[in-house]
């Protein structure tokens, strides 16, 4: 009896099927390749490359002594180091040396001299991911000079500290689908994660990248308002955060559309319908779609500023 073992290389999990050519019948062995014995390197050791160091542990894509960065701040390095038992170093250049992907984690008024400083060490093999909000793909082209270059852009934001963010990934051309799909991973262990084509990050900018400061002014209005009406602010706070935390909550396990849910909750001649009616007469969707827009167009004139 013959067998014929098909190797099927998804990257993250290959899987090695031994199919009997001489029956309608065959055996699958799985073999998972172990991704933990990478290295995965980050330029900057900031809080968000700590939230993804962070995932990244606890999600078990990479082990611990695997996760390389530099930094230049001996106490991030001291803190990084004795928390999440990780490798890390002063020079940018042990990075490129030791990693295949890496994760550019500076701000971007940095950038500009990190990529100088890095240029060189830049190999076609690299993967570079780059957290810099307003940077597009084709400003980390110009300044590396190498158009083979491969770029994956992500807008992140700030939830990912607590691994409940919502990040966007665009990639250029040299970037495979199956690497695209190794960063998408990696985003996934602090949130959730779309693909777009690169043209979608601005209105990704407007709307989650900036979306928890108008979320957290939100809070802060509904706060001040329980302790305008005698609420201390303690119970303020901690009825005004559960009752967003349950709303958002009952919209994502229902299913139902927010205006559904509202109409359930505005009895005819109730508090709740009272309160709605001050909301239209402000223009509350609209200042909300406003300031969205605003930021969407701030973002566009960052990129050309590059």
């Amino acid at each position: 009896m013959q067998f014929t073992t098909i190797e099927i290389d998804i990257y993250l999990k290959p899987i090695m099927i031994a199919w009997i050519n001489s029956t309608n019948t065959f055996s699958i062995t799985l073999s998972i390749r172990n991704r933990m014995k990478q290295q995965i390197g980050f330029i900057g050791g900031g809080q968000m490359a700590e939230a993804l160091i962070r995932g990244i542990i606890a999600s078990g894509l990479y082990h611990k002594g695997n996760i390389l960065v530099s930094e230049p701040n001996d106490f991030r390095r001291e803190h990084l180091e004795e928390t999440y038992k990780i490798k890390t170093y002063q020079n940018n250049h042990t990075i490129f040396e030791k990693s295949k992907m890496i994760i550019l984690a500076v701000k971007p008024q940095t950038m500009k001299a990190v990529l100088e400083n890095c240029r060189e060490c830049i190999e076609p093999h690299h993967i570079l991911i780059t957290i810099a909000a307003g940077l597009p793909i084709s400003f980390y082209i110009k300044m590396i000079d190498k158009k083979e270059t491969k770029i994956i852009r992500v807008m992140p934001n700030t939830p990912a500290l607590v691994l409940e963010g919502a990040s966007a990934l665009s990639k250029n051309e040299n970037v495979s689908d199956k690497e695209l799909r190794v960063a998408e991973e990696i985003f996934l262990a602090v949130g959730e994660v779309v693909i777009l084509d690169e043209v979608h990050l601005d209105a990704v900018t407007g709307l989650s990248g900036s979306g928890p400061a108008y979320v957290f002014s939100f809070v802060e209005a509904l706060v001040d308002a329980g302790v305008k009406s005698g609420l201390t602010r303690v119970i303020s706070e901690k009825l005004a955060l559960q009752t967003i935390s349950g709303s958002i909550k009952l919209l994502r396990d229902s299913g139902e559309h927010p205006a559904a849910l509202r109409g359930k909750v505005t009895s005819p001649g109730g508090t709740a319908i009272t309160a709605l009616h001050v909301l239209e007469k402000v223009g509350f969707h609209g200042i909300i779609m406003d300031i969205v827009e605003a930021a969407v167009n701030r973002s566009k004139e960052l990129g050309k500023l590059e």
